[in-house]
This record gives C-alpha cells, structure tokens and sequence, in this order.
C-alpha cells in the first residue's frame, strides 16, 4: 500500500434527477477513471488511485452507491452508462483509460462500446459479457437486508460481517446517521442492478475497439471457459491472471494489481 495520503477533491454531476459523486486526485497527467464494483464505492479504490501518481485519478460512486442518488428510479446499464459519459464529459477533454471492477467493469465495457471517443484503453478485473441470474441476485438481495442494521459502531459491524479485505472496505465506508452506522447502498438497487448485469453483453464486448487488459482473479467467479471465451471474443484483450486472490484482488492482492494495471497504463506512454 502506498505510504502517503493523497487529497482528492469530492465533485458531482446532474444526470436526470441523479446526482453521481466522485473523487478526483487533481494531479496532472493522463486520465484514469476507475469503477467499483457492486454494494462498493469509489472509497475502495482510493489505495490504487494513490499508487497512480503518475496520473490524474477520477474515482466514481455509481448511481445506487456511495455519495451518489442511493436509490435511482433507473437501474439500467444505459443509465450507469450515462453517468459515466457525463463525469468523463464534464473532466476531460479527450478520452480516457477506463478501469473497472465486477459490476463496475461491466459498466466500463459499455461505455467503451456505446462512446469508443472516450476510451483510449480499458482494464477489466473479473468481468464477463454478463453474468449472474435472479435466483443468485435474489439471495444476495437477502443477506443485504439481512443486516443488523443500524450497525452501534465499526467494532459491531465488524464482528457480524468479519474482517476480510472487502468486509473491511464495506466497513470503512459506512455511513454515520444519529443512531447508528448504514451501508450507503440499498439492497433493492442492488437486485436491480445485478439482475441488469446479468443479461449477456456480447454485441457490446465484440464491439470494443480499445485496447483491453482483461484481469480474472484465481479465486474469482469465474469458469476457465468463462475467461477463455470471453478474452477469445474481444477484438484487442489480452488476459493476465492473478494467483492466490478473490474476486475483490484489488484488495486482497494489491501489490500485483498494482503491478499489473501501472504496467498496462503506461504502455506507450512517454516517460
């Protein structure tokens, strides 16, 4: 983990009613955007925005997430799409790298297919062309609501959802109300958006023309043919694996992330 902090400026753009949050580093450089993934926040990826300092760093809380509109009429991967262009829009002149993670790389795909202007590379860690199905969706919608909620402390929170890199994340983000602590997400957008995820995607993969890294985790939810197909049937991807991590590797196998995306993102950039 970096051992500095970096200041971020906390900005908002207006889409349709929704307000969508982010952080931007300020620094001067090329632009990397980056994209959480489902119940998370740009928050999480603060520690890899912080080991890019050699680039500006957008992070973006998705409609449903974070300090953006909590419970959106639209849960559509248009609408997420959307967002997206519009913080793109209103900070860059010029196209971006786009980096997401699970949901957040599904949303990343899209953009790059629905707006190929605004993405000049892309890194996907564990995505596919659509994945999930409601009966799945569904019991991840109830263990949400299974929360005790409201949490009295982080030290209660932590002893009902444990200590594991994402819990600690979930953790460090929760939201301070007068009696108590609350996840800054609601279960039902969440259902919502999972089962959008969930509809296969192909037209809009085989359609990127960018330059993508494609990033599967060891550990994660996805099937070696899930991974072969879905690098075999992008236009430009390459596929790197991480060993010994989860789904969540940009928290629990930092160092290699790190390594892997700075790689990447450097590549044919001056130096």
């Amino acid at each position: 983990m970096p051992a500095w902090r970096m200041t971020f400026s906390r900005r908002s753009v207006q889409s349709e009613g929704v307000t969508i949050s982010y952080l931007d580093s300020g620094l001067v450089g090329s632009t990397v955007v980056i994209l959480h993934g489902l119940a998370g926040s740009a928050t999480e990826f603060i520690p890899t925005a912080e080991s890019l300092s050699d680039f500006r760093v957008i992070l973006v809380d998705q409609r449903g997430h974070g300090h953006s509109t909590r419970v959106p009429a639209d849960t559509s991967r248009a609408a997420f799409v959307a967002d997206v262009v519009r913080v793109i829009e209103a900070e860059v002149d010029g196209a971006v790298a786009l980096v997401g993670q699970s949901m957040g790389a599904h949303t990343a795909m899209m953009v790059a297919a629905a707006r190929p202007d605004l993405v000049e590379r892309l890194v996907l860690l564990e995505s596919g062309a659509g994945s999930g199905n409601p009966a799945e969706n569904a019991t991840m919608g109830d263990h949400l609501r299974s929360w005790p909620l409201p949490f009295v402390d982080k030290t209660t929170a932590r002893e009902y959802l444990g200590n594991g890199p994402l819990e600690q994340a979930w953790i460090a983000d929760l939201e301070p109300r007068h009696e108590g602590l609350y996840p800054r997400f609601d279960p039902e957008v969440m259902v919502q958006t999972l089962d959008a995820v969930a509809v296969p995607r192909w037209t809009e993969w085989e359609s990127v023309s960018a330059p993508a890294l494609v990033v599967y985790a060891s550990g994660g939810i996805f099937s070696e043919e899930d991974k072969a197909e879905f690098v075999r049937r992008g236009q430009r991807a390459q596929l790197i694996e991480i060993p010994d991590a989860s789904h969540d590797a940009h928290l629990d196998a930092f160092d290699r992330w790190i390594e892997i995306l700075h790689a990447f993102l450097r590549q044919d950039q001056p130096r």
